[in-house]
């Protein structure tokens, strides 16, 4: 099929910063392409060539929007699986597929499915409701500390919290959840693995993450990884196993922590562009975004590996400001040698909000994690 300058169209559920980023590609490669968001002030709308209005848990919506493209892909795991099933059934080509995104969608069905294909991850409970943890602890069945997390819609570091005493648990939503055993880990990693439809396969290098310990969101992402090759080893192969077991087609970031004793346990896993793949963009010879376009597309697949290490720095909006959005400083980072921002395009800020990136490149890595510090520690994503 000819994609290219053509009358192919290429379908995008969600309409945020990760689409955003995708359609700089599908502008490069002239692909026609569509976007489905609920907001009318997404961030996509400028750049897709037609932007829908609709709700992506909609099964209607999802479905008549789906029904007039060719591929139809995501940049956001909350959307209505069963129109995506119906389309499959009517030949429309979604990737990633209904399957893999009903299992993901299910923090505890995706814990399961680790367990049942024998991948290493956490010990876990499930619970139906958050209030039926209590009488676990009592009989003694699940002892804290523990990580609670809520089963569905949480992103961005919500749905998510460490419960070290009963207090923790009287002001969590009364849902679905897990309990995971809290794993003492030296360092936060992710493998993102590339697969296209004809089943070739490659990996970006691992990355290393750093978290901001209130908002439980990444801070830092560092690539290459400053791990052993030992380490780098096992990540990959872990990674490449959970590809397998999921048979994906597109980007799958699998997020794990590297354990005390150097073993490897995977924690989550994204089927779409990542945070923890943003460096790719100036660091890497092909981007993710671009690797996710060739590998639903059935295009071969490119280079990987890095051209220069990357430090992404995550862009969110500072704690007491609420409005429309200024970002402080933008100008003094701008005069530092490798930085380059990302404006997601998203006018009101609000605390924690994720409102752009910034990558930082430098032959030495270690210099490019100090630059990065001294970029978080002088731009400010203030309001009005």
């Amino acid at each position: 099929m000819n994609y290219f300058s053509s009358n192919f169209k290429l379908g995008i559920l969600g309409g945020g910063q990760l689409g955003k980023m995708l359609l700089n590609d599908t502008r490069k490669f002239d692909i026609y392409t569509c976007v489905l968001d609920s907001s009318n002030e997404a961030p996509c709308k400028i750049a897709s060539n037609e932007f829908h209005l609709g709700d992506l848990m909609d099964y209607d919506a999802v479905y008549n929007f789906g029904k007039q493209v060719d591929v139809l892909t995501i940049e956001i795991e909350n959307v209505n699986v069963d129109a995506l099933e119906a389309l499959e059934k009517e030949g429309i080509k979604v990737y990633p597929a209904s399957k893999t995104l009903r299992t993901i969608q299910n923090k505890a069905t995706q814990k399961l499915f680790y367990v049942d294909n024998h991948l290493p991850t956490a010990p876990f409970s499930r619970f139906s409701y958050t209030s039926e943890i209590n009488e676990a602890i009592n009989n003694g069945s699940l002892t804290m500390p523990f990580v609670w997390k809520c089963a569905q819609f949480g992103y961005d570091g919500t749905g998510v919290k460490i419960v070290k005493t009963l207090q923790d648990l009287e002001d969590l939503p009364n849902v679905e959840c897990i309990a995971e055993t809290l794993v003492p880990f030296k360092n936060e990693l992710a493998v993102i693995v590339i697969r296209n439809a004809s089943g070739d396969i490659k990996t970006f290098p691992v990355v290393e993450m750093e978290f901001h310990p209130e908002a439980n969101q990444v801070e830092y992402v560092i690539c290459p990884a400053r791990i052993s090759k030992e380490v780098a080893k096992k990540a990959t192969e872990a990674a490449l196993k959970t590809s397998k077991a999921f048979n994906h087609v597109g980007l799958l970031a699998v997020e794990m922590f590297q354990t005390q004793n150097d073993d490897i346990l995977i924690n989550e896993v994204a089927p779409r562009p990542h945070n923890s793949g943003h460096q790719t963009i100036e660091a890497s010879y092909t981007s993710q975004f671009e690797q996710h376009l060739r590998a639903i597309l059935d295009l071969p697949l490119g280079r990987t590996d890095n051209k220069v290490g990357g430090v992404m720095v995550n862009l969110v909006g500072a704690e007491g400001y609420t409005g429309n959005v200024v970002y402080k400083n933008i100008e003094n980072i701008m005069k530092m040698d490798g930085v380059t921002p990302h404006i997601y395009g998203k006018k009101q800020t609000r605390p924690f909000r994720k409102m752009g990136h910034v990558t930082i490149v430098n032959e030495d890595l270690n210099e490019a994690r100090k630059i990065a510090e001294d970029v978080k520690k002088s731009i400010k994503v203030i309001s009005e």
